[in-house]
């Protein structure tokens, strides 16, 4: 008597055109799942993703995109939320419609597909929603205060959500990873004219933040904790990826608030 195939899982993950979207949807595939990637931007056929065009930003696309993938699989087992953008700029002078699309594709953006992928995984007896924080939701970057806010956010809401799912075998976490170099830096938006009161410490801050990213992490390092997170029967609620990051985190507990302002500011 012939084995019964197994169903191949489904994976649906944003932003997976480039970067840490296009590593974890490439190990994805090679783990045997079959990988549907939202973004605005197409990806390689060569890499089998199925790719679905999608603004996270509009409401209309993100649910078409999500019943599309419901419709044709009956199912979704991995959620990885990784999409996001950029602003850098002084607090006090952000364009307050970048402002608000940030937090658009950062936060609600998964908010949205969550939502979505929740109330089949629930009927479907569980599943698993990775979505990819950052540690500067941990620590604030000067010049990168929406960002910032947009991960902290995240991230909080990863734990409510996951302590809320659990019951249905849902199982949420959030991944943080320190400074990886993508193509993320070259798009990120910045403000036209920068004051002349921030020039020079705004103008040196957000230098130094891009030396970083440039000299970052792999995106397959990262690739490699989402894949870990979504996979494990209890990952961590939070998982920072880096050495020197997760000992950053780790301190954070513990010094004091002023001294880990102060560290910051003379980083940045």
């Amino acid at each position: 008597m012939k084995k019964k195939a197994e169903t191949k899982k489904i994976a649906v993950i944003t932003g997976a055109s480039s970067g840490i979207g296009f590593a974890a949807a490439k190990l994805f595939i090679r783990k045997g799942y079959t990988v549907y990637g939202l973004s605005r931007n197409g990806v390689s056929d060569a890499e089998k993703i199925e790719f679905i065009p999608c603004d996270l930003a509009d409401d209309a696309q993100v649910a078409a995109a999500l019943e599309q993938i419901i419709a044709a699989e009956g199912r979704i087992d991995v959620l990885v939320n990784n999409a996001g953008m950029g602003i850098a700029g002084p607090a006090e002078d952000a364009n307050m419609t970048d402002a608000r699309y940030i937090f658009e594709v950062n936060f609600f953006g998964a908010v949205k597909t969550v939502k979505a992928a929740a109330a089949v995984m629930r009927e479907k007896g569980g599943g698993s929603i990775v979505n990819v924080s950052s540690v500067a939701g941990v620590f604030p970057i000067p010049f990168q205060s929406f960002y910032s806010a947009t991960k902290a956010a995240l991230s909080i809401w990863s734990e409510a959500a996951s302590l809320e799912l659990r019951p249905f075998d849902i199982r949420v976490s959030a991944v943080l990873p320190g400074d990886v170099k993508t193509n993320f830096t070259a798009v990120r938006r910045k403000v036209a004219d920068m004051p002349a009161h921030y020039a020079k410490k705004g103008d040196k801050s957000i230098a130094a933040m891009e030396k970083d990213e440039m000299n970052g992490m792999p995106p397959e390092k990262v690739a490699r904790a989402i894949y870990g997170a979504a996979t494990r029967k209890k990952p961590r609620p939070l998982r920072v990826v880096g050495g020197k990051y997760k000992l950053f985190v780790f301190l954070n507990r513990f010094l004091p608030r002023r001294f880990i302002d102060w560290l910051i500011g003379k980083m940045y």
